[in-house]
């Protein structure tokens, strides 16, 4: 297969809600530090959380010009109005970058996104790379996709055809059909014997021969993923999805929204109530940016089901405004109300 080495490579990071996307890129930034990149972030939700993370890793060969975020909407169903301009943008940029890196949010499709590459608008001026799909590995060694879906498992449980209707399967699976390489997230939380049922569970859902590349805090060597020549373009209608047949296809199983807080004075607490939100209406994601009183420091937030990191990130920037604010994910039906009395208690 022959490439046009004049197009600018791009690498499309897939993968579900939580499973450390963001953290893999931030860490390829900084170990590509040379290369001039430029970054595509598709948050799903109106206020761009990964966006602002990678923003704040201050590398010079990834300046915050560089860093186009997407939120209208989820990136394989908003090509043409969101992704071909963003396109436009990043290589209209000087000096010319080297290398683009496209985070879809954790409900995209990659194949639709993809097959935009074959556009002759885009076709001409840029490859793709490699498909990446970013895998959470204590989830699949307990048997699920994404993490604590109790309410899920209980339905699943009583009646078996469940399983081919379930949207978070689904778009695990053609997640993984896409991919040329497979990242399997938060290894130093697993055993050998746990490792192994991760990898199975991705292996039954293979319909080709994919590496798995196992990682912890998003570590791996950028050699391993950058710089694959792919192509996958030309490929991708070898790739069998669900969504084959569909003309089009929507988001309506999932529910975003954005929940304002006071300032916190207790961390902790605010960690607590959010694992207790999580787990009793069943939400996917929780993340964000928290005002801690007396505080120089903004707090992130980032919940996967009701396991919930929190750090300090950045000092507060002269005349930002100071805000709490918290991006919520779930599946469609989700109690906004309910959800947030439990965080404002």
């Amino acid at each position: 297969m022959s490439v046009n080495f004049d197009r600018v490579p791009c690498t499309v990071v897939t993968g579900f809600l939580g499973a450390g996307k963001t953290t893999l890129i931030r860490n390829l930034i900084e170990k590509l530090d040379g290369k001039r990149l430029a970054i595509i972030v598709n948050e799903f939700g109106d206020v761009g959380i990964d966006g602002e993370v990678l923003k704040g890793c201050g590398i010079e060969s990834c300046p915050e010009d560089n860093i186009i975020e997407l939120a209208n909407g989820c990136i394989c169903c908003t090509v043409a109005d969101d992704f071909v301009p963003a396109i436009d943008q990043i290589l209209s940029l000087e000096p010319r970058v080297d290398h683009i890196l496209i985070e879809t949010s954790g409900l995209a499709l990659p194949k639709p996104l993809v097959q935009a590459f074959q556009w002759p608008a885009v076709k001409a001026r840029v490859t793709v790379d490699a498909v990446i799909a970013v895998v959470d590995g204590v989830a699949l060694a307990e048997g699920r996709v994404a993490d604590d879906h109790h309410a899920l498992e209980a339905q699943r449980s009583q009646d078996d055809s469940i399983d081919h209707d379930d949207p978070i399967e689904e778009v695990f699976e053609d997640q993984i059909a896409c991919a040329d390489m497979i990242v399997l997230t938060k290894t130093d939380l697993l055993d050998q014997a746990s490792l192994a049922a991760a990898k199975g569970r991705i292996q039954a859902h293979l319909p080709r021969a994919v590496k798995i590349v196992p990682a912890a805090n998003g570590a791996v060597d950028p050699s391993v993923l950058i710089g694959l020549g792919l192509a996958v373009e030309d490929d991708i209608e070898n790739r069998k999805t669900h969504h084959d047949d569909e003309l089009d296809h929507d988001h309506d199983d999932f529910d975003s929204f954005v929940i304002d807080l006071a300032t916190v004075t207790d961390p902790e607490a605010l960690a607590a109530r959010i694992s207790a939100t999580a787990e009793a209406e069943n939400v996917l994601r929780i993340k964000g940016f928290i005002d801690v009183a007396n505080k120089p420091m903004r707090l992130q937030v980032q919940a996967v089901g009701s396991r919930v990191n929190h750090y300090f990130d950045r000092a507060w920037a002269q005349g930002e405004t100071r805000q709490s604010r918290l991006v919520v994910i779930g599946e469609k039906g989700i109690d906004r109300a309910a959800i947030e009395k439990m965080l404002a208690a």
